[in-house]
């Protein structure tokens, strides 16, 4: 049995295509998943216009935004049945004998491979899922809005653990991508006023973050913002921009013993002074990924409504459509594609 995949299959743009692949076999310890959703990640579209940098297992699957029912179970899986709702975490390969892997933080195993770039992701019907990362979806959470937990997950580790927020800070966010938007609506669950920060084509999607989400919209520069308060700086700052350049801007607008939580990835050199974050004794913290109790809380907020992804969703497109989803998302049209396998 086949199924249309979206197949990201050599390093140079543009190197994706709807496939034909097969039926994928599973493990004792597996699960064979068909998709109902699968979102469309900006990692994605760097991978479709080759300006990522992380390391890629061509041809492979794109898609780790996902959920769906059980298909099939593996001999050795227990406590899950076929038909069963889930969402899928992103860690399909993990060693389970490195030590941050023993500590729970198997998201920053060096060894790690994620879905989509190093195994076959979820843009196709069927994927096959490790049982260890799989999460039960409520029948009241539909599948449009549960495939969208993992960015969410990313939003929740950069700004609820990673870092310090308390209500009444007032806290930036840089970048209105999905990720950004998310981590805008993170900050107000938190308690924060929150300014989300974009360049003049990014408009549309701070309005959809004004309107939706309570954040002050600022195209440009932030900093009579960042010091309306007292003069000093915003509390802290969410780099969720896909530049590096981004990080001098947070250093500028943070206050003296602020902090910056910095989500979104940059390959470009810096090429700035970092003296200034040592000068105001600013905690620079990185945030990548995410783990189980992340994944569960995050599901119990998309569940009762307090984190509400349907103001991004841009639109559900057929999976052979996802040029036109890609297009759509890459252009700025929608914050978020959706793609629908079967």
């Amino acid at each position: 049995m086949k199924s249309a995949a979206v197949v990201n299959f050599a390093p140079e743009p543009e190197s994706v295509e709807l496939r034909e692949i097969d039926r994928p076999s599973i493990g004792p310890e597996d699960v064979l998943l068909e998709v109902a959703n699968v979102g469309v990640c900006g990692s994605d579209l760097h991978q479709w216009t080759a300006n990522h940098s992380w390391p890629v297992n061509y041809p492979v699957v794109l898609g780790h935004e996902f959920g769906g029912h059980i298909a099939e179970i593996g001999s050795a899986v227990q406590g899950w049945k076929e038909g069963d709702r889930v969402v899928s975490e992103t860690a399909a390969i993990i060693d389970q004998k490195n030590p941050m892997t023993r500590r729970g933080l198997y998201n920053l195993d060096p060894s790690r491979k994620g879905f989509g770039y190093g195994v076959d992701g979820a843009m196709t019907k069927y994927v096959r899922v490790p049982a260890r990362i799989l999460h039960a979806v409520p029948d009241a959470l539909p599948f449009e809005h549960a495939c969208l937990t993992e960015p969410c997950c990313v939003a929740y580790n950069a700004v609820v653990r990673n870092a310090r927020i308390e209500p009444g800070d007032r806290v930036i966010v840089l970048g209105p991508g999905t990720i950004g938007i998310l981590c805008a609506a993170m900050a107000r669950l938190c308690g924060a006023e929150v300014a989300l920060v974009g360049l003049e084509s990014d408009r549309r999607r701070l309005e959809i973050a004004q309107e939706h989400y309570g954040c002050e919209s600022i195209v440009g520069d932030a900093s009579d913002w960042a010091r309306r308060r007292d003069g000093l700086g915003c509390d802290g700052v969410i780099d969720a921009a896909g530049a590096s350049a981004t990080l001098k801007i947070a250093i500028d607008v943070v206050r003296p013993a602020g902090w910056i939580s910095k989500v979104g990835w940059g390959p470009q050199p810096l090429g700035f002074n970092l003296d200034p974050l040592v000068q105001k004794n600013v905690t620079l913290q990185g945030s990548f990924s995410h783990n189980w109790p992340i994944w569960e809380r995050v599901l119990a907020l998309l569940t009762s409504g307090q984190l509400n992804v349907q103001p991004i969703i841009g639109g559900v497109w057929p999976i052979d459509q996802w040029h036109e989803a890609f297009e759509k998302m890459h252009q700025g049209e929608v914050v978020k594609s959706v793609l629908k396998p079967s």
